[in-house]
């Protein structure tokens, strides 16, 4: 139950947190399980010792990232800390190639804190399914966006208080939360499933298979690639150079 006097304040954010919280990831990784296909227990000396790769292999790995021999990129692994807005979340647990666990509206009262779109967030929306082209808003269109949010927000988060308050259990107060407010959890997934992971929720120009992700998710993807690539930059590196195509 939770005192009026001690109700926390409602904060609002237009970002999202993404930080790699453990790793056992790099290009060598890739370089002894590929090799064991021909070279057997002669591999094991390289897998224990940790070696970085070396320029001289990056061939193997573009040969494994053009021809989409995708097992080897899969002996590795990568803990992220995500705190995202619901919505967000809704679309990344789409993704059965990743390990969950989020914290519980059920176990704990959740905090206050709500997504808003920045400024800079495009607001309209054009086009067919599949082809869908995002465009800058008017201003009386992003102060509309932000004064209804809010407004929602705090009205929302009053009757969770309300509720808890009366006694209501946790999980029946949360119902009348929006998928604005922010949760945490962490993902663990290889480099293959993020590469497939980064192919739908990034847009670059010049992959094989143009994404349009959602603009939420993918100030996410953008954050993990950046912390993938100092692991994995020769991975990184051929990932790109083939058009972004999971192997």
């Amino acid at each position: 139950m939770s005192d009026a006097a001690d109700t926390p304040e409602i904060e609002f954010r237009s970002d999202v947190t993404v930080e790699l919280v453990r790793a056992s990831a790099a290009d060598s990784d890739v370089l002894f399980a590929a090799r064991v296909s021909t070279q057997g227990e002669q591999t094991l000396d390289a897998a224990a010792s940790g070696a970085e790769a070396s320029g001289r292999d990056r061939g193997l790995i573009n040969y494994l990232m053009r021809d989409r021999h995708g097992s080897p990129f899969e002996h590795n692994s990568m803990t992220f800390y995500v705190q995202a807005p619901i919505f967000v979340f809704r679309e990344f647990m789409r993704h059965r190639i990743a390990s969950y666990n989020e914290e519980s509206g059920r176990y704990r009262e959740l905090r206050p804190v709500f997504y808003v779109p920045a400024r800079e967030r495009n607001l309209v929306q054009v086009g067919k399914p599949g082809a869908y082209e995002f465009l800058p808003g008017t201003d009386a269109q992003h102060d509309l966006v932000d004064s209804a949010t809010r407004a929602a927000s705090v009205q929302a988060f009053e009757a969770y208080q309300r509720m808890l308050e009366a006694g209501v259990a946790r999980e029946v107060a949360r119902i009348v939360l929006p998928l604005n407010i922010y949760s945490s959890m962490y993902v663990t997934l290889n480099a293959r499933s993020l590469m497939n992971f980064l192919s739908l929720r990034t847009r670059v120009e010049g992959t094989h298979f143009p994404s349009f992700p959602q603009r939420e998710i993918e100030m996410c993807a953008e954050r993990m690639e950046a912390f993938w690539r100092e692991r994995m930059p020769l991975t990184h590196a051929a990932f790109n150079a083939n058009g972004r195509v999971a192997p």
